[in-house]
């Protein structure tokens, strides 16, 4: 896996602090900075989201992705699933996130709630990278609410 991340900016444009990420996948992801009042120099534009957001953003899709899956393997009828998550960071730097909430809304039809409280703990034990890695600065707590469509 690979990504080569470039500032949009140079020290002709003064644009402030965004990037776009390219990835081996051949996507592109633009990332900025937010607006420093102090010193503008140091800022963003608020123009996408922050780079923390979109470690946030990738580790709820990494474990949507392994539930809906899990589900379907399990012959489940998954019709949707959101998960929600709410992180702190530490006051210091490095401002690593130390708590994430992530609630789960799955729907669909006769779903177990074993079945997503199951596929959830997989997830989280096994499969999710990404939320496995953040695991070791993060107190992770996850929730979810399963809905009959």
């Amino acid at each position: 896996m690979e990504c080569t991340v470039s500032w949009t900016g140079g020290l002709n444009t003064r644009s402030g602090m965004g990037f776009v990420a390219e990835t081996g996948s051949g996507h592109t992801l633009v990332m900025d900075g937010a607006p420093d009042d102090a010193k503008p120099e140091n800022g963003g534009r608020n123009l996408a989201p922050r780079p923390l957001e979109t470690v946030l953003a990738g580790t709820g899709g990494c474990t949507a992705y392994d539930v809906v899956l899990i589900l379907k393997r399990g012959r489940h009828a998954v019709t949707g699933c959101t998960v929600k998550l709410t992180a702190e960071r530490a006051d210091a730097d490095p401002k690593v996130f130390t708590k994430i909430l992530m609630h789960f809304t799955v729907t669909g039809k006769g779903i177990p709630a074993t079945a997503v409280e199951r596929a959830i703990a997989m997830s989280h034990e096994k499969y999710c990278s990404a939320s496995i890695m953040l695991a070791k600065t993060a107190e992770i707590t996850t929730s979810f609410e399963l809905i009959e469509a």
